[in-house]
């Protein structure tokens, strides 16, 4: 399926790992951390980019790598920027590109900012800023409020807290963004979790 580059749109990037506790010794099996089983397993790991239609809500798979540093060298950042790369030189422009925690390093930050684009993503909350103080020690109004991300610059930063008592912490680089749009552009990452599950259930 072709995309439709002037459509407004978010890429979302995500990783997965696909188990194979009993065929440890195939090619691309690695001991890896699995979030689903909260542990080490063997499995294959899957680096994915998907492309996010805001306006019709489709969610198509535009790249992906697998995870194998014992053959290629890359980590699982590697791959996330060079398909960054890729999808610039490709010619798409998106509104935002969205990821978890774990893709929030400053390599990621500054190599997403360096296509000229904005990112949204979740901090964790011992992530140092201002300086010298974890997030989680911040007062962060509901508007958002600037923090200076140390290695990187200022971005702004939403509180958000769930029914069950979790926080998350939402970050962005955009100029003046609203507590909407960064919930609404981190809503969106749901479908890559939806798109992981349905990988499980054909690759076996």
């Amino acid at each position: 399926m072709l995309i439709d580059k002037k459509s407004p749109c978010v890429l979302i990037a995500d990783d997965t790992l696909i188990a194979k506790t009993r065929s440890k010794k195939i090619e691309m099996v690695h001991y890896q951390y699995s979030g689903n089983e909260h542990d080490v397993i063997a499995g294959i790991g899957l680096v994915n980019l998907r492309w996010h239609n805001l306006t019709t809500v489709e969610s198509i798979p535009i790249d992906y790598r697998i995870y194998d540093k014992d053959s290629d060298g890359k980590t699982k950042n590697t791959h996330f920027s060079e398909m960054l790369a890729l999808a610039k030189k490709r010619g798409i422009i998106p509104e935002a590109v969205v990821m978890d925690a774990w893709y929030s390093s400053l390599d990621n930050l500054k190599s997403i900012r360096s296509h000229g684009w904005v990112w949204v993503t979740t901090l964790r909350k011992n992530r140092i800023v201002n300086h010298n103080k974890q997030l989680n020690k911040l007062d962060i109004s509901e508007e958002g409020t600037p923090i200076h991300l140390r290695g990187y610059a200022w971005v702004t930063v939403f509180k958000f807290t769930a029914k069950n008592g979790r926080i998350d912490y939402l970050v962005t680089n955009k100029d003046n963004p609203t507590r909407q749009y960064v919930k609404s552009i981190m809503d969106v990452r749901w479908s890559v979790e939806v798109y992981h599950r349905e990988v499980k259930k054909i690759v076996v």
